[in-house]
């Protein structure tokens, strides 16, 4: 005899489960994808030199190439994110992914500036949806606790990819050219791809709160956990946010206290994208200019990027435990640095540790915007919040790489840069503090009438 229809709250059993295989085999997934993220847009930096000498790229046009990507990413992280609010994640990142490793390919058959601005444009616009709809497809899946651990643990991906750039380009240049650099990303971003359409699932959240799908919704939560035996009869409710109100408007990022929220996350976003793209377009070039060997420089901008993964790593578990206060401590140490960096000379080994010091911070602190971007917003709209604050943090992006052709082509002394940049944390500690006052304040009244409840 069949059981009766029940009523499940996804939010309570999602809250309520530890980590199970269902979620690994996710987490595996987008991060792999992420490191392929990370490893095109990395890898633009290190075939730079190659490219400026086979192509005659002068500065100017080699920061138009950069930032071309990033405009493309900005663009298309509003526009995916809209496509993933409606028609859900999945099909969006699958296809994304498609795009992106053939359109990275096709890079290597670039024969002119012209082209490659438009692939590298296309290219950011596949991209651009990609990583803020993986944040919202795994933030959907994970207890409230530990949103902040699981994104930081796939931005992983992205830092691996960015730091290997360095070595497979040193490996595959000298003998195939910035071309073969290209198709091994290419290649590799389309096995993921197909393993992402035959593994990735929809977002159950997502399903509820447009209340569609219920025997998909019922499917996938069998997966999470066989023990459940929900039924495409059950109703299935977000117990922790209001139903859905029709299609999204951007003046759903500004309610309640996310008119507060959104404009300062927004700004730390912007402050943390603009020193962190500036590091990795130019960084090898500006190691060059300082007489370090190319290989050094690879190395050095390889070893920030890990140290900064690791920080981010070792962020993670205090941002689930103390909220976006934490987020803060990473700029607040880094901004000092860079600027006696910029001000005060030192030796060339005084440099370099330096260097590395702080834009491991810096690379850390990115790491943390990643983890809260898509924390505040609810299902309904939570792809478009998330995408939202890393289009609108492309700004940075874009402005970080033009920076540094309008530096290295100013006459002035190129460490000058990392005093410029360290304006950047400064911004970036100063917002974060702010978003941590509102959502302590956002807590505690959303505790209160739990308590009255109690009582």
């Amino acid at each position: 005899m069949a059981s009766a229809p029940r009523t499940i709250d996804i939010a309570a059993f999602i809250d309520g489960n530890r980590l199970r295989p269902f979620n690994y085999k996710l987490i595996i997934l987008s991060w792999f994808m992420t490191v392929f993220d990370g490893f095109d847009m990395q890898m633009i930096s290190f075939t730079a030199p190659y490219m400026r000498e086979e192509l005659g790229l002068d500065k100017y046009q080699l920061g138009n190439v950069f930032s071309v990507a990033l405009i493309g990413a900005m663009l298309g992280g509003f526009a995916l994110s809209y496509l993933g609010d409606r028609i859900g994640r999945r099909r969006v990142i699958v296809w994304s992914a498609v795009a992106f490793g053939i359109l990275t390919a096709a890079t290597a058959l670039a024969r002119s500036y012209e082209a490659l601005l438009v692939l590298r444009f296309l290219d950011g616009f596949a991209i651009g949806g990609m990583l803020p709809l993986a944040w919202a497809l795994n933030i959907e899946y994970v207890p409230a606790k530990m949103r902040a651990s699981v994104v930081t643990v796939i931005m992983l991906g992205y830092s691996l990819g960015a730091a290997i750039a360095a070595p497979i380009t040193v490996w595959l240049a000298p003998v195939h050219g910035w071309e073969g650099v290209f198709v091994f990303g290419g290649v590799g971003t389309l096995i993921c791809a197909f393993a992402l359409w035959l593994w990735l699932p929809e977002s159950v959240r997502f399903l509820a709160s447009k209340q569609r799908e219920p025997e998909t919704i019922a499917k996938i939560l069998n997966k999470v956990d066989p023990s459940l035996g929900a039924s495409p009869q059950d109703r299935f409710t977000l117990g922790d946010e209001k139903p859905d109100q029709g299609n999204f408007t951007l003046g759903k990022l500004f309610e309640g206290n996310l008119k507060w929220l959104t404009p300062l996350l927004w700004i730390a976003y912007i402050g943390s994208s603009l020193a962190t793209y500036f590091k990795a377009s130019w960084s090898p070039i500006i190691y060059e200019e300082l007489q370090f060997s190319r290989e050094t420089a690879a190395w050095v901008s390889s070893l920030s990027g890990l140290l900064g993964a690791g920080f981010g790593l070792l962020l993670m578990r205090f941002t689930d435990r103390y909220g976006p206060f934490a987020v803060a401590v990473y700029p607040a140490i880094g901004f000092p640095i860079l600027a006696y960096i910029g001000l005060v000379p030192m030796s060339p080994e005084a440099f370099l540790i330096l260097s590395i010091i702080s834009t491991s911070f810096v690379g850390g602190a990115h790491f943390g915007m990643h983890s809260i971007a898509g924390i505040f917003y609810g299902s309904a709209i939570r792809a478009n919040g998330a995408g939202w604050a890393t289009s609108v943090a492309k700004i940075g992006a874009i402005i970080g790489p033009v920076l540094g052709a309008v530096v290295l082509s100013s006459g002035m002394p190129i460490v000058r840069s990392f005093a410029i940049l360290a304006i950047c944390p400064a911004v970036m500690t100063l917002c974060i503090i702010g978003i941590g006052l509102i959502t302590g304040r956002r807590s505690k009244q959303a505790a209160a009438p739990r308590a009255v409840a109690a009582e």
